[in-house]
């Protein structure tokens, strides 16, 4: 962390944590945030899905909802950036407050509940999109969607042509009922909608899936089915939780999902859990929990091809990115490893 994130941390964290991050967003948007490019090297390209990676660290959607920060993002060291989530019409989300630090857990949690610009103005802010970067975006379903199936592909129709990747999130717990999107034949038809509509863009895009964490070992079975029958392209592992085991934080009763430190566990066995039924055939993006260089490759170790972090950015700052990539190449380094590909799956056993 350099001593503008040290500064600026502190500062924000005095800050109800939603204001703190709409300050935080204006600031990168106004070039007063220090960026140190792209971040690689032999050992830190990667490909993922068919995507051309400088190196296997991601933006997890939710810190850019609205794709108002492409640009300096795409100079902040991440190899990859994902925005959203867009729904197809603007929608406000929950009522505030509706996001929470817990400051001793190293965690936060939030029930935003999808709130967001609406497609038409997302995809506008995606057309004017630095071209120099690997950018994807979160598909969501309006909370008041008759047919929320239907909204996943209707946005990637929107939105598809401005896209390096997709993501179908049907994993937030702040949408009632939403998960149970993930159940195997809604989750199959789901999918089946949406790769119909990749196949009609002028350029088709890979497409990977969101899931949550509190799934049961034949929950994760079925994913792992779907994924291959309908031929999705990658699974991002996981969303956030609705577990609360073992916080410290007078927080910790609020209700939405929980990311960060307190999740690393949960979603890195996960993680693990779908290297094994997947058979290392499926892309799979590790997230949740990842604070350092070692966390990241934990992941990596655990099956994902790539990893991806966003809460640890609150106590980090946003310079956490540049410092994970280049601690990951000194980790890989030190096994022995020519590149990030070696090592993926590696320690999987660890986590059985």
């Amino acid at each position: 962390m350099n001593w503008l994130d040290r500064i600026g941390s502190a500062g924000l964290r005095c800050l109800d944590p939603e204001r703190a991050h709409d300050l935080a967003i204006h600031a990168l948007r106004l070039g007063l945030v220090p960026l140190p490019g792209p971040v690689t090297s032999d050992r830190l390209r990667c490909r993922v899905a068919g995507l051309d990676l400088p190196n296997p660290v991601g933006l997890a959607a939710g810190f850019d909802k609205n794709a108002v920060a492409l640009k300096p993002l795409a100079r902040a060291g991440f190899g990859f950036v994902e925005v959203g989530a867009a729904t197809p019409r603007p929608q406000p989300g929950n009522p505030r407050s509706r996001l929470f630090r817990l400051t001793e857990d190293r965690a936060v949690i939030n029930r935003f509940g999808f709130n967001n610009d609406g497609m038409a103005v997302i995809g506008g802010r995606l057309a004017q999109r630095p071209r120099d970067a690997v950018i994807g975006l979160n598909l969501g379903a309006g909370k008041d969607s008759a047919d929320r199936a239907a909204d996943y592909a209707q946005v990637l129709a929107h939105c598809g042509p401005h896209l390096d990747f997709a993501t179908v999130n049907v994993s937030s717990p702040n949408t009632e009922k939403l998960r149970d999107l993930q159940g195997r034949a809604a989750l199959a038809a789901l999918l089946d909608g949406v790769m119909a509509e990749r196949a009609r863009l002028p350029r088709p895009i890979p497409v990977f899936l969101k899931i949550a964490p509190d799934l049961a070992d034949a929950e994760l079975a079925d994913i792992a089915a779907v994924a291959r029958e309908t031929g999705i392209d990658g699974i991002v592992a996981t969303n956030t939780t609705l577990a609360r085991d073992g916080l410290h934080s007078p927080q910790a009763a609020q209700a939405g999902g929980l990311s960060g430190a307190p999740l690393f566990e949960r979603s890195t066995r996960v993680l693990a859990r779908l290297s094994v039924l997947t058979g290392g055939d499926i892309p799979l993006i590790g997230v949740g929990g990842i604070g350092s260089a070692g966390d990241a490759y934990e992941k990596i170790r655990a099956g994902a091809s790539a990893v991806q972090l966003y809460s640890a950015l609150v106590y980090r700052g946003l310079s956490l990115a540049g410092d994970i990539a280049r601690g990951l190449d000194r980790l890989i380094a030190r096994d022995g490893f020519a590149n990030v590909a070696e090592a993926v799956g590696t320690g999987r056993q660890d986590w059985q």
